[in-house]
């Protein structure tokens, strides 16, 4: 039996847990795993069809994984499905690791699993007024801080993208920052602020950074977590009490130019969305066209 460690990514499952795999399970994993990196997965991806396989293999442990029939792939899908840690994210996830295993790595014809897939909720994106941004951004006095939170806002940023961020990214010349294999593994660029520049600037010159625009205490990367706890305090303190953190500023930023009189193709673009229906989300919550209509009360 080989021993590992996993963070299971369905409801509940935050920490570790330590599970037993056989030799055939450890050796189906591994490959798995560099089948993944071969085909340019990225981490993320890697990390969470790792652990649905995982998760997968240990509802079977006297199989050999290869051997494992369609129903009893189905039974096992059926049960789980029946659990309080189901979710439309997390099915969808593990039938898509365990269609990449069997149709993919082991080349099996592609199936078509008779499961009805659990819908998204459809959830419109939390956006921040103006002023929510401003306060925000204004609860903290650390520069590294209030940068990370400009940065967000000003060119709609992912967590991944700021801390990936490096020194020669960011074009003084040509005002625009270069977001090189964000998601997707696709590049793209953003524009340059001027009063984001001159913030930058002013951060450089403080800090001294390396090689990545935001490191750590050993010159390493600025973790996301570290972003993401950050933004809840500057939250708290500004008073702000919609849900949401860092991608809640990404989402403002496009709210924001739409509202502006921004194209949605130029904003989609900016965002790096593969579909224009990902951008059109915005059009849900932008209150450009509602401040237009009179409500029927105003009549009265």
């Amino acid at each position: 039996m080989n021993y590992i460690s996993i963070n299971l990514p369905v409801k509940g499952g935050n920490g570790l847990y330590r599970v037993a795999l056989t030799n055939q399970q450890s050796l189906a994993l591994k490959a798995f795993e560099e089948y993944l990196k071969l085909k340019n997965y990225s981490i993320h991806t890697i990390r969470n069809y790792r652990c649905w396989l995982i998760l997968f293999l240990l509802h079977f442990p006297r199989h050999k994984p290869s051997l494992i029939s369609k129903n009893e792939i189905l039974d096992f899908l059926a049960a789980f499905r029946k659990s309080d840690k189901w979710s439309a994210t997390s099915q969808n996830q593990l039938i898509n690791a365990i269609k990449f295993f069997y149709e993919k790595l082991l080349g099996r014809p592609k199936e078509y699993y008779d499961l009805p897939r659990a819908k998204k909720p459809e959830q419109l994106p939390t956006v921040f007024s103006e002023s929510e941004v401003l306060a925000i951004i204004k609860a903290t006095e650390n520069l590294k801080h209030k940068t990370i939170l400009c940065l967000a806002y000003a060119g709609g940023l992912r967590v991944s993208e700021i801390v990936n961020l490096q020194i020669g990214d960011v074009d003084s010349k040509r005002m625009v920052i270069i977001l090189r294999q964000a998601k997707g593994k696709k590049d793209r660029i953003v524009m340059l602020s001027p009063k984001l520049l001159v913030m930058l600037r002013a951060y450089f010159k403080k800090y001294h950074p390396k090689k990545w625009m935001f490191e750590g205490y050993h010159e390493d990367q600025y973790s996301t977590r570290s972003i993401s706890k950050m933004v809840q305090v500057c939250k708290l303190k500004a008073k702000v009490k919609k849900k949401g953190g860092i991608h809640a500023l990404r989402h403002s930023f496009a709210t924001h130019l739409l509202e502006g009189g921004t194209d949605l193709l130029s904003i989609k673009q900016l965002l790096g969305h593969t579909s224009l229906r990902t951008t059109m989300q915005y059009t849900h919550v932008s209150n450009k066209q509602l401040s237009k209509i009179q409500s029927p009360l105003d009549k009265l």
